[in-house]
């Protein structure tokens, strides 16, 4: 975040993940607090004896050395007597592992997270593991990254690493240790070191929500060990050359290291195919010598493809991917192998004449619409439930998710590429990463042992993620830009890489020496503003690229609140808004809900109870999600300053919160949900708040024509004050917008507040598009002079009470389900059976089992809608079976307007 006080800002996605028995799914009871330690079952890993075989460790033991007083030596050998440590898997902070242990209570219930001991975190804890190997006739190396934040590493009682070597969440090491490795059992031991974001090149949470009391401390990515013969392969890449516009061919480079390992001269062959290509070349290695193989077009012709499988993102074309195989072989013996997954694509991202970052994959300029990304809060990598969230990213129509720091293990950049999700990967602020250039804000300043992690956990990176086709960009900056030493040690990394996208000073409006200008800028909102801010071409209004945005707190469902909050603290929720909530942020600046409650008062009417603080709340969350996609949408091709991205702050929460959520920790969705899904499908008429025009924006390639827009504008009891249809519209694809009509400036006898129905209709006269909005006569009047780098205040709010006027409307439903393949699809049928004029306003419809919980995740054709007297729509919910755990499906209905009422959908 911009121009954060000492308050600090938000950003810490994923820089890696934990696999341990994911307790994802948190119940609101407090749980039990083990009365001792477990005694931890030995993690033995059987390591492979194969030539270029790799096998990760698959778990440790665990313990502070404030309880271990023997040596390192007697650690970290085989036999050691583990007795009261706790098993910990092979991706896991300390504190993850604790609670999979059960030691604390649920830690996103209520305030449970504030009586975890942060002493328990301020010592160095031990990690052990032991594996076998069956003979030493191969080498044996220590692969990994992911320590938060420093260990020293010994191999059966000796001493392998130094923390001083092994630092930073980022970096990568390879231990060669062969000699230190015999036939059978070995232990390796990491004596992990306490973790402080503010000091070390490590991850934080910034204020996105209460940091965990341990920092993260731990092992959060796999520690691989290898093995393999005298000649090793290492840094394995392609570099893709794709002719633009045409996608006609395209050239590939495939590279690697092949280093001798041993004492000896070697000549070695390197081979490798791509399908039906196949190269290979021989290489003289002087003893311990480390060289680059490079393969080319000229080497090897068919590495020149005519008419090859181009990726592109989701709803632009297909994902295609190609795979490498490479081996290296001695003597005639295989001494190492490589595997190496690659996409074909072109990315650009040039400035556009007013500055602004301008992306284009394989020549198609690109409009990014994008969510920032939160891992778990304890790393628990958990590959389903990541797969479920990018699903909802495709669900909302978004292209892009942005990783400020925390960045995610492979599996992720995997699933991004097979799914199509672009993603914008880079280093996170307001910590020990920005802490030579950011001003006041927190962050120690840089010492000489900075500078080496730093090049070391950019070159980790790069070499990581520049195969992915993903990954458009990387971020070296966040809220600053980095320093001319600092950029240049980045840009060095990067380019002995061979990275392939562009790199971005700063996700601020901030420049560096070389790379110049960011092209984008964070100028706010962080917290509550009205819908009509969206559309002002200034601050944080729909114009250029915006990295992080939001009209700040998001209030979940009320099935969801009751998970993680108590009965007080509920309370406290709707009755007091000056009240500080523990599920907001940790931050003085975002620790109420002041700004968002007095706007919801304002606007909607002082809430009645718990209940009628979540309706409203829901209304005012898809309103406002609604207007800043819708806005920055309309004004993508704009010829003067036109929105060139946006990134929603933030797509997803790593614990029970009530902030920067489209979604909350359980997978509900809500208003902010439905309000992005509708704003950004397809093709999609809405209306504008600035100057009332209805258009039609078509975000597909293919253009669109023969289309009727109709527009409707009714007092809140149903009654019609205006009625225009507009026939013959016309659309062109990949963003373009068409105005459809323009409202007049006021209608005869429209109620202070009123509802407008947008319907779009193809050339056959089907329904392709429907948009209800609920508006008032007075305008949220807004203080611009006054803005700050979180919001800009509101002098008048909108009239919207009217909307607590309006009668009851009956709605019917009718629900049915199929299964298959371990899939099912439920379809709900709703109608208006109302005999008068009265619409039912955001009528949800909620999958839940037979006692009453949602089911989760789902995917929805539609939700949260609005409908006529005599209208009726139909809807389809579809989810993984197994999630019924055994249930009969039931759907709950509801609404603004409409009683609430469950029944069986089986």
């Amino acid at each position: 975040m911009f121009h954060r006080p000492v308050v600090r800002g938000r950003l810490a996605t994923a820089a890696v993940a934990l696999g341990l028995l994911c307790t994802l799914s948190t119940s609101a009871s407090a749980g039990a607090r083990a009365p001792s330690p477990p005694r931890a079952h030995a993690q033995v890993t059987t390591v492979t004896s194969r030539a270029g075989g790799i096998t990760a460790l698959s778990g440790y033991t665990i313990q502070s050395t404030a309880k271990v007083t023997d040596p390192a030596s007697a650690v970290s050998s085989p036999g050691y007597p583990a007795s009261g440590w706790y098993p910990a898997g092979s991706r896991s902070t300390v504190l993850a592992a604790l609670l999979a242990a059960g030691k604390y209570a649920d830690p996103f219930y209520s305030t449970n997270q504030q009586q975890i001991p942060k002493a328990d975190f301020q010592v160095p804890w031990w990690y052990r593991s032991d594996f076998t190997v069956a003979d030493t006739a191969e080498r044996t190396y220590l692969d990994f990254s992911g320590v938060i934040s420093a260990a020293d590493v010994y191999v059966n009682g000796r001493q392998a690493a130094t923390a001083a070597d092994v630092a930073g969440a980022y970096t990568h090491h390879e231990l060669d240790v062969t000699s230190l490795v015999r036939s059978g059992t070995n232990t390796v031991a990491f004596r992990i070191e306490p973790n402080s974001p503010n000091s070390r090149l490590t991850m934080g949470w910034i204020d996105w929500l209460q940091p965990p009391p341990d920092e993260n401390m731990g092992i959060v990515r796999d520690v691989l060990v290898r093995r393999g013969g005298p000649v090793a392969l290492r840094d394995v890449h392609v570099v893709t050359k794709l002719d633009v516009p045409s996608l006609a061919a395209a050239d590939l480079t495939v590279k690697a290291q092949a280093r001798n390992d041993t004492g000896s001269p070697v000549t070695a062959t390197v081979s490798g195919s791509i399908g039906a290509i196949s190269f290979d070349k021989s290489v003289s290695l002087a003893a311990h010598e480390a060289r680059t193989v490079t393969f080319t077009p000229v080497d090897a012709p068919g590495l020149h493809l005519a008419s090859p499988k181009v990726w592109w993102p989701a709803g632009m074309g297909g994902q295609p991917l190609y795979s490498l195989d490479l081996t290296a072989s001695a003597a005639g013996t295989v001494s190492d192998t490589a595997h190496e997954s690659f996409g074909i694509r072109d990315v650009k991202a040039p400035l556009n004449s007013d500055g602004a970052r301008q992306y284009s994959v394989n020549g198609r300029k690109l409009h990014i619409k994008g969510g920032g990304w939160s891992p778990d809060e304890f790393l628990r990598w958990d590959r389903t439930y990541v797969e479920d969230r990018l699903k909802y990213a495709l669900d909302l129509g978004l292209n892009t998710i942005r990783l400020e720091g925390h960045i995610e293990p492979d599996e992720f950049f995997d699933l991004a590429d097979r799914y199509g999700i672009l993603t914008l990967p880079g280093w996170e602020c307001c910590d020990k990463w920005e802490g030579n250039v950011n001003g006041g804000e927190a962050g120690d300043k840089w010492t000489a042992a900075d500078y080496p992690v730093a090049k070391a956990s950019m070159a980790a990176e790069a070499a990581r993620l520049r195969d992915h086709p993903s990954v458009i960009s990387f971020l070296i900056g966040s809220d600053f830009a980095p320093d001319a030493t600092i950029e240049k040690i980045y840009l060095d990394a990067l380019k002995a890489a061979d990275w392939p996208t562009p790199v971005v000073a700063a996700a601020s409006d901030k420049s560096s020496p070389v790379s110049g200008s960011s092209g984008m800028k964070m100028s706010g909102p962080y917290d509550w503003i009205p819908p009509n801010y969206w559309y002002a071409k200034r601050e944080g209004g729909a114009t250029g690229f915006n990295s992080e945005t939001s009209a700040g707190p998001d209030i979940p469902t009320l099935d969801t609140l009751r998970r993680m909050m108590s009965q007080a603290e509920l309370d406290t929720l709707w009755k007091n808004p000056g009240s500080k909530q523990y599920h907001r942020s940790p931050s003085s600046t975002f620790s109420t809900l002041k700004l968002y409650d007095d706007a919801l008062t304002g606007r909607y009417g002082a809430p009645t109870g718990l209940t009628d603080y979540v309706r409203k709340a829901q209304l005012a969350q898809y309103e406002n999600v609604r207007a800043q996609f819708e806005a920055y949408g309309r004004n993508a091709t704009d010829s003067s300053k036109p929105s060139t991205g946006v990134v929603y702050w933030m797509f997803n929460s790593g614990w029970t919160s009530l902030h920067w959520q489209l979604m909350d920790r359980y997978l509900d969705q809500g208003g902010a949900y439905f309000g992005a899904k509708k704003a950004n499908e397809p093709l999609h008429v809405q209306y504008s708040y600035d100057n009332r025009s209805v258009v039609v924006v078509n975000n597909r390639h293919a253009s669109a024509s023969g289309l009727t827009a109709r527009t409707t504008l009714f007092n809140t009891d149903g009654t019609q004050k205006y009625d225009k249809t507009v026939t013959g519209v016309t659309v062109g694809g990949d963003g373009a917008r068409s105005t459809a009509l323009t409202l007049p400036s006021s209608v005869s006898g429209l109620s202070t507040t009123y509802l407008a129905r947008l319907v779009l209709s193809d050339s056959a006269g089907r329904e392709v598009s429907r948009n209800v909005y609920w508006l008032s006569a007075k305008p949220d009047t807004l203080d611009w002079d006054d803005t700050d780098w979180y919001y800009t205040p509101t002098t008048s709010y909108a009239d919207l009470k009217g909307l607590g006027t309006m009668a009851q409307a009956p709605v019917s439903a009718t629900a049915s389900t199929t299964s298959s393949g371990g899939t099912s699809t439920t379809t709900v049928t709703l109608r208006n059976t109302d005999t008068g004029r009265t619409p039912s306003l955001l009528t949800d419809v909620h999958l839940v089992d037979t006692a009453g919980k949602p089911v989760l995740p789902v995917q929805w054709s539609d939700n949260e809608v609005g409908l006529w007297p005599g209208e009726s729509v139909t809807l389809t919910a579809t989810y993984r079976t197994a999630d019924l755990h055994g249930s009969a499906p039931r759907v709950r209905v509801s609404g603004w307007n409409t009683p609430e009422r469950t029944l069986p959908a089986s």
